[in-house]
């Protein structure tokens, strides 16, 4: 077994819904759905991923970038040395989460107006 297909160690109090609050964890900051969303289409180097999701810092960016490689959600290949390329991509486990990520996207164009 990956370490991709073991279950991801999450604090849980035993009730019925620790799978929504457990995945919402890992999936509850801000940026980590749209970096998932945008990585969906191919991988991505940093300032290409930078440039896909608007508005993000790069400090923000690499915090949830290194985020999603603890849960195994992307996986960080280093492209070269000189200079020094990193491309993200999605682990299987990440691509897993397309359903999702495409359902709260339905969700939110059906709900949601701009402010």
């Amino acid at each position: 077994m990956s370490e991709t297909d073991e279950p991801l160690s999450v604090w849980c109090s035993g009730e019925e819904w620790c799978a929504i609050t457990a995945t919402a964890t890992v999936l509850g900051k801000k940026w980590h759905p749209v970096i998932v969303h945008r990585l969906f289409e191919e991988p991505q180097g940093f300032n290409e991923l930078k440039r896909s999701v608007d508005g993000i810092s790069s400090k923000v960016l690499s915090d949830s970038l290194e985020d999603l490689d603890e849960y195994g959600l992307v996986e960080r290949e280093v492209v070269s040395e000189k200079p020094f390329r990193v491309r993200y991509s999605l682990t299987e486990r990440g691509r897993s989460l397309e359903p999702v990520i495409e359902s709260m996207r339905e969700w939110g164009q059906t709900h949601l107006a701009p402010a």
